[in-house]
């Protein structure tokens, strides 16, 4: 059998840049930028002077000169770029779906009491982000780690501050993850606030603690276990429910048609992590399926490469995904090999 080479096309890409400053906020300490694009890309990218050359496989040299010709804009813009921006921008340009850095970097939400400026960090951020202006109800799916509650509060957050609504709601099953907690003591508030203390920690990543506590006294936020919803209507406000695979789906339908004027609801999960004692009851994944085409919702899926915390946290998520496939596999092998047994009786 004769073996069948491969052509690879090499191409070289000779840059130059005028602003030095913005140049250098391009290449980063040491060239340090530099050296991730080549790592990520698998080019081999030369600065001497205001000049960059890139040699590789021709697709990859196109996708280094996007990356770096748009972070030179960003950098004469005032951006900082930083080495965590390096993969994004990468995912983004490799994605082609025609997004620029700039839309997705610079879309800071206005959260001026922030301890840092609030951006999307990928692609399927800025369509979260983008589908949370312009939807009514928007389900933000996915594994831990991809912003979805932290965008949401962050939107919140800026509505609240902007005076677009009067209050912010932020609600969660309160189901226990995988061990019982037993007999908890205290007022029904001091009972449910375990549940609630993620949320509660996003909230005060944006805004100091005097800030917080006044806002609720007033009741301009409110935080409560989802079995609270049931009887309201929930106008002027911005609502999200987080950990939505713990809701039944008689709480979901509950919850959702709480829906009143002048009012998003952001409705956060993920499917494969439910605490539910009877998994197929979990109303996160029917809700996404039965409302994923009705008008004024949105639903965005997250993967696992667009987990934002620490790179192993991503490649756990991947390991999981993996070994729950591989479990679903032989559970159904194992199914079909009794049914044939008893076919065969």
């Amino acid at each position: 059998m004769r073996a069948v080479e491969e052509h690879v096309t090499t191409q070289r890409a000779t840059l130059s840049y005028e602003d030095r400053d913005a140049f250098r906020e391009v290449c980063g300490p040491n060239d340090d930028h530099l050296k991730l694009v080549e790592e990520l890309l698998g080019v081999s990218v030369d600065s001497r002077g205001n000049t960059v050359s890139i040699t590789g496989e021709q697709r990859d040299v196109e996708f280094a000169r996007a990356a770096l010709d748009q972070f030179y804009e960003l950098a004469k813009r005032g951006y900082n770029v930083s080495p965590a921006d390096i993969p994004r921008a990468v995912q983004i340009i490799s994605q082609g779906s025609g997004t620029r850095l700039s839309d997705v970097f610079l879309d800071t939400l206005n959260v001026p009491t922030a301890k840092r400026k609030i951006a999307p960090k990928n692609l399927n951020q800025k369509r979260y982000v983008d589908a949370i202006r312009n939807h009514t109800l928007t389900f933000g799916v996915g594994a831990a780690g991809t912003g979805k509650t932290y965008l949401a509060m962050a939107m919140a957050v800026q509505a609240l501050l902007a005076r677009d609504i009067k209050r912010i709601i932020l609600t969660r099953p309160a189901v226990e993850a995988g061990e019982k907690l037993g007999f908890l003591p205290g007022d029904m508030a001091e009972k449910v606030n375990p549940y609630l203390r993620p949320l509660y920690d996003a909230l005060y990543d944006m805004l100091d603690l005097g800030r917080v506590t006044k806002l609720m006294q007033e009741n301009a936020i409110e935080v409560a276990p989802l079995a609270f919803m049931r009887g309201r209507t929930l106008n002027d406000a911005f609502v999200i429910l987080d950990e939505a695979q713990n809701a039944t789906r008689e709480q979901m339908r509950m919850f959702l048609t709480r829906l009143g004027f002048n009012t998003k609801t952001i409705v956060t999960g993920d499917v494969t992590q439910t605490d539910l004692p009877d998994r197929d009851r979990s109303g996160l994944a029917h809700a996404v399926k039965l409302l994923r085409e009705v008008r004024g919702v949105a639903v965005v899926e997250f993967q696992p490469e667009d987990v934002v915390r620490h790179p192993l946290v991503q490649r756990i998520i991947v390991a999981y995904a993996d070994d729950d496939v591989r479990e679903a596999e032989a559970r159904a092998t194992r199914d079909d090999v009794r049914r044939r047994f008893r076919g065969g009786e």
